[in-house]
């Protein structure tokens, strides 16, 4: 037996031939200018474009640390709901795709709910997942936004609702539309207890989300450039024959327009609200109050 050729040379020839195995997450493209970013500095960004400013889609649970001082909150127990209840099928079973969502969002459901201190002000949060199945309405996301409301009115604290949306959920038909209504009650409910009520439309904002909670608010705010309207684009320009303007259901489009109240960047979000929620509830901020965000720390979900 020839040693060196049959055991030595082998070996040295794969420590040598062996490929790097690189994450192909390390770095993402703009989808609006193109730009390479580093995954660590898109992040630490918020998942805006440093080049052109782009507000890209962002998680649940980036978007609790960035608006909850220091990153601490409770998640808000917000119930079950039946799982499949017209047994619909596409070309998948709907529990199917339910499983698939919550095995790549790591979340039960398109809405999420916490509480916590915003600017040491006692704030009800609720986040809409546009990457749960679109962010659709449905059963589960309906009876979210109702905990919200009713955690804040047991708090008689702020609520604050972002919006990311596709509209309701087919499939669960008319379940899915009777959730516009019941979220129309529970915020009548805040309102009339003088509970602010906060929405903040982040792309896109679309269907029955838009024709329900997401207009009630006391005050609407929406990022830069979100995509927000009822029906699409081209349906419309089908339906009166016309050619829409190119920025049409464009955040700065609705502004001018006055459908929305303000347009803030991702980066001055937290600052802004934190200032309106003083304002509504009328606690004027200490000179000597401050708030840092580190990374999220959450606490075991408290009953709603």
């Amino acid at each position: 037996m020839n040693w060196i050729n049959n055991v030595v040379r082998p070996k040295i020839q794969r420590v040598f031939t062996k490929k790097q195995q690189t994450p192909d997450n390390l770095w993402h493209k703009c989808p609006s200018c193109g730009e390479m970013i580093f995954h660590r500095d898109l992040d630490a960004a918020q998942r805006v474009c440093p080049a052109c400013d782009h507000h890209m889609r962002i998680g649940t649970k980036e978007r609790f640390a960035a608006l909850f001082d220091r990153g601490e909150y409770q998640l808000v127990d917000v119930g079950q709901v039946v799982l499949d209840p017209l047994k619909f099928r596409d070309q998948k079973k709907y529990p199917d795709r339910l499983k698939e969502a919550r095995a790549k969002t790591g979340r039960e459901d398109a809405v999420s709910v916490a509480h916590g201190p915003l600017d040491d002000v006692e704030t009800v949060i609720a986040v809409e997942d546009f990457a749960f199945m679109g962010g659709s309405l449905g059963m589960a996301a309906g009876e979210a936004i109702i905990k919200g409301a009713e955690k804040a009115l047991e708090l008689k604290a702020p609520y604050i609702l972002f919006t990311a949306a596709g509209g309701a959920r087919m499939q669960e038909g008319i379940l899915s539309l009777m959730q516009m209504p019941r979220t129309t009650v529970a915020l009548q409910l805040l309102r009339e207890a003088g509970v602010p009520f906060i929405v903040v439309l982040t792309d896109p904002t679309t269907g029955g989300v838009l024709a329900s909670y997401a207009m009630l608010g006391d005050i609407h705010i929406a990022e830069p450039k979100a995509l927000i309207g009822f029906s699409g684009r081209r349906v419309i320009e089908q339906t009166i024959r016309e050619k829409l303007p190119d920025d049409f259901q464009s955040a700065e489009f609705q502004f001018d327009h006055g459908m929305i109240d303000m347009i803030v960047h991702r980066h001055k979000m937290k600052e802004t609200l934190a200032r309106l929620v003083r304002l509504l509830t009328h606690r004027p901020r200490s000179p000597k109050q401050g708030s840092a965000n580190v990374p999220a720390t959450v606490a075991t979900p408290s009953a709603s």
